[in-house]
């Protein structure tokens, strides 16, 4: 029997409230270097520390990569780098650049389903920096790409952004809590719609519409079998 909607709602508040949590061993050391990596990146950004200072901080990283390189390095895709191509609100998506809690590059964005709603939350540093003071308008775009993406997967269709079309309301401010909303519209074929606002505390700075394009899942699977073979 299929899934109703409530029990999905439920497994993915589940799946959410305990990203960051509820892991050990490996997984939560490797959440724990990303969040210091995200920490060095954006202090590095803004930093006038001295030359010594800097250098043994740069001698130090390249210690510990030239240590990394001496792990196996896994060519096999693990779960999710974009919810778009999941289908499925509760996978696994640790090293997306935009709401992966492993991928030191995120944000991250935290996102939960509320009804048909998805509502998100991110707060973006100084290495995000566009305008003086506020966030760089890609990142803008790249934060609505993840989360329209995700609210289209509630259908339970996997897809990949058709268009996707931003309008910059007002600047973005660095270094404040943001807010997300997103619904989906409608869906015609293959074609999925959504959009989203992402506001600053009741200012909206920006809104978007996307289409995203529901993509068989042999296909993901022969782009899974692509990725393995490089």
């Amino acid at each position: 029997m299929a899934e109703d909607d409530a029990a999905r709602r439920d497994r993915v508040f589940a799946f959410w409230s305990a990203a960051g949590s509820d892991v050990t061993g490996p997984w939560a050391e490797r959440r724990r270097l990303a969040k210091a990596m995200r920490e060095v990146i954006d202090r590095l950004t803004t930093s006038d520390a001295p030359e010594e200072e800097l250098r043994a901080a740069a001698d130090g990283l390249e210690r510990y990569a030239a240590r990394l390189a001496t792990h196996p390095r896994r060519n096999t895709p693990l779960g999710f780098g974009e919810s778009a191509n999941a289908g499925d609100v509760a996978a696994f998506f640790d090293y997306s650049p935009m709401i992966g809690l492993s991928n030191p590059l995120a944000p991250p964005i935290f996102l939960v389903v509320e009804g048909k709603t998805v509502h998100g939350k991110v707060r973006f540093g100084a290495a995000y920096e566009g305008p003086p003071g506020h966030v760089h308008g890609g990142f803008v775009a790249a934060a609505f790409d993840e989360v329209l993406g995700f609210v289209q997967s509630t259908t339970g269709q996997p897809g990949m952004t058709g268009t996707l079309t931003i309008r910059y309301r007002r600047p973005t401010p660095l270094d404040t809590d943001l807010r997300f909303e997103a619904t989906v519209q409608r869906v015609e074929g293959r074609k999925i719609f959504a959009e989203g606002r992402l506001y600053a505390g009741d200012v909206m700075t920006a809104e978007a519409e996307g289409i995203f394009i529901s993509v068989d899942l042999v296909k993901m699977a022969m782009m899974v079998a692509a990725a393995k073979s490089r």
